[in-house]
């Protein structure tokens, strides 16, 4: 298997709202089919799902989802942008977990959840210096 992830899916209960929130923070739908809203990334896509046709392509119910244990970071150039970003969300339907900080190992961090609960962290790492096009990895570009 090659390092790297080609989708992100969320499952959701209301696409649309869902769909709204991300459109509001500035991001383009791409075509695809009936029940999928999807926008492309970098290097990925970010997909939205009815949550419970999610569980039946499973072949779990529902309830065993749960609600994950995970974030998804969105890193970028300096503290001003996690500040305009986590004040875009709020504005855009987000509840904002955590506002910006500092944090023990040097960079500037917010957390905020959208409106059907998944979490995001918008994050400045200076250690990792994000590339031309805004690609991160963990040790930065030069």
């Amino acid at each position: 298997m090659e390092q790297r992830i080609s989708l992100i899916t969320l499952g959701v209960t209301d696409i649309e709202v869902a769909a709204a929130f991300y459109e509001k923070m500035g991001w383009q739908r791409v075509d695809s089919p009936d029940g999928v809203i999807a926008f492309d990334l970098l290097g990925q896509v970010l997909g939205l799902y009815p949550r419970a046709a999610l569980a039946k392509d499973m072949g779990l119910d529902e309830a065993a989802l749960g609600h994950g244990a995970m974030t998804l970071s969105h890193n970028v150039p300096d503290r001003e942008t996690v500040d305009a970003l986590t004040t875009r969300a709020e504005a855009a339907g987000a509840k904002i977990l955590r506002p910006p900080h500092e944090v023990f190992w040097g960079g500037y961090i917010a957390y905020i959840a959208d409106p059907e609960g998944h979490i995001w962290e918008f994050a400045h790492n200076p250690f990792s210096k994000l590339g031309p096009d805004g690609a991160f990895r963990w040790n930065g570009y030069d």
